[in-house]
C-alpha cells in the first residue's frame, strides 16, 4: 500500500508497505529496522517476533524516544513486560500493533512532532532479498 507523502520530507516518513517490507521516503527496505523522524533508518537485528530479547529494546532505549511503536508483522502480538523493562524504567512507552497499523501510527505521531521510534519487524523467512 502506498501512503501519501508529506511536505516534511526532511523527516523519515513511511511512504509505503506490503507483506515483504516497507518504504521510507520511497526507499525500500526488506529487513527489520528502527526509524526515527530525524535520523536515517537503521537495521534492527530481529528476524521475527520470537527472536526478540531485552538487548533489542536496550538498543531502542539508547535512542531516547518518548514512545516506541512496535510493528509485529502481519498480526498484532504483545511483548512480555520483562523484555521492555529497560524502556519502562526510562519512561518510554511501547505500543504493539501489526506492522501496517504501526506504519500509519508512526507517520501520524511523527507529523505531530512527537519523539517517536518505529521498531518494525520484517520477517526474514519470507524469502525476500534484504536491502541494506
Amino acid at each position: 500500500m502506498k501512503l501519501q507523502s508529506t511536505p516534511n520530507q526532511q523527516y523519515q516518513t513511511v511512504t509505503g508497505y506490503d507483506e515483504l517490507g516497507v518504504e521510507i521516503n520511497a526507499i525500500p527496505f526488506r529487513h527489520s529496522l528502527l526509524v526515527l523522524p530525524e535520523a536515517a533508518p537503521v537495521a534492527w537485528p530481529v528476524g521475527d517476533f520470537s527472536q526478540l530479547d531485552e538487548s533489542h529494546f536496550q538498543l531502542i532505549g539508547a535512542l531516547r524516544p518518548d514512545v516506541v511503536i512496535l510493528g509485529t508483522g502481519l498480526k498484532q502480538r504483545f511483548v512480555h513486560p520483562a523484555l521492555i523493562a529497560s524502556l519502562t524504567r526510562q519512561r518510554i512507552g511501547v505500543e504493539c500493533m501489526d506492522s501496517q497499523a504501526a506504519c500509519r501510527t508512526y507517520n501520524i505521531l511523527m507529523t505531530e512532532g512527537r519523539k517517536v521510534a518505529l521498531a518494525l519487524i520484517i520477517d526474514n523467512h519470507s524469502g525476500a532479498p534484504n536491502n541494506d
